[in-house]
This record gives structure tokens, C-alpha cells and sequence, in this order.
């Protein structure tokens, strides 16, 4: 799965979407904007089948639901969860910039070293894996397939 530019949205829906890629063991790429709920990938995709190409960019915030009037209220629960969900120097890279708040922080470039792996450095390619056609002396790598998944229309209504 790539994504490209996901502005977030509901985190349940986010629980199940990444729980169910997990599970199917699909590698995911984050080429572009993954914000607000998106950033929960780094927490709940292990990390040798995640990579972030140059364009990645991952943008975090509070939690927040709305009120009677429809106005953003941050949610201290909702903020709590996301907390625990993240790795820790995930949580680290958040402190060292403030916290999450109601001000979106932004982790792309040099910064995302350390917490997920490049998908345009050969070395560091962790979606490869072995074919079991050759003999472990000589084995063949061949990358698995990316599905192309558009943003979910959800997301558009923050």
C-alpha cells in the first residue's frame, strides 16, 4: 500500500485499517503527506514493512472531537491513545517539538532516520524477501507488489 496524501481522520477507522494491513503482512510506503490519524502507521505497521520515500511527510496533533456547535475540542483520551501507540522515538522526536497539541508538527527529510527506514537506499530496503526457489547461499530477492490506495473520503472532512 502507498500512501501519498492521507490528512487523517477518525483514529478507530485507522486502528482497524493498519490492524488489517498488519495481519495481511502488506509492506506500506509513505511517499507524500500522512497526517493527524495516518501517523499511527509508525505505531502499528512493524517497521520491516514500512518505508518512507523522500516526499514523506508525517504531521501530528492532538486528538480532538467536536462539540455541540461543531467546533474542535481536543480530546485528552483520544490524545492518550495516540501517545501509547506510538514508538518511542516517535514520542521522543513529538516531545523534543513541543507535544502534541492543537498546532500541527511536522516529521519529514533527514528527521524520519532512525524511526522508519528509507525505501530509496538499497541498503535499507525492509520490504525485500527471499524467494524460496534458490538455496540460502544464494538467494534472490524480489520486492512484493504495491497496491495503489486512494485516500479515504473520510478524511477529507476535517
Amino acid at each position: 500500500m502507498r500512501i501519498a496524501e492521507d490528512r487523517g481522520g477518525q483514529i478507530g477507522h485507522y486502528l482497524q485499517v493498519f490492524a488489517a494491513l498488519r495481519s495481511a503482512g502488506e509492506r506500506v510506503v509513505i511517499d507524500g503527506n500522512c497526517l493527524s490519524a495516518c501517523t499511527l502507521v509508525l505505531g502499528l505497521i512493524p517497521r520491516d514493512r514500512l518505508c518512507v520515500t523522500h516526499r514523506a511527510r508525517f504531521g501530528f496533533h492532538a486528538a480532538w472531537m467536536p462539540d455541540v456547535d461543531g467546533r474542535p475540542v481536543t480530546s485528552p483520551m483520544g490524545t492518550q491513545a495516540l501517545w501509547n501507540i506510538y514508538p518511542v522515538p516517535v514520542r521522543r522526536w513529538i516531545s523534543r517539538h513541543g507535544g502534541l497539541s492543537r498546532r500541527m508538527i511536522y516529521l519529514e527529510g533527514r528527521s524520519l532516520n532512525g524511526i522508519a527506514a528509507s525505501c530509496e537506499r538499497p541498503a535499507q530496503r525492509v520490504h525485500l524477501r527471499a524467494s524460496p526457489r534458490r538455496s540460502s547461499s544464494s538467494r534472490h530477492y524480489a520486492a512484493r507488489p504495491v497496491r495503489y490506495i486512494p485516500a479515504n473520503a473520510a478524511s477529507d472532512r476535517r
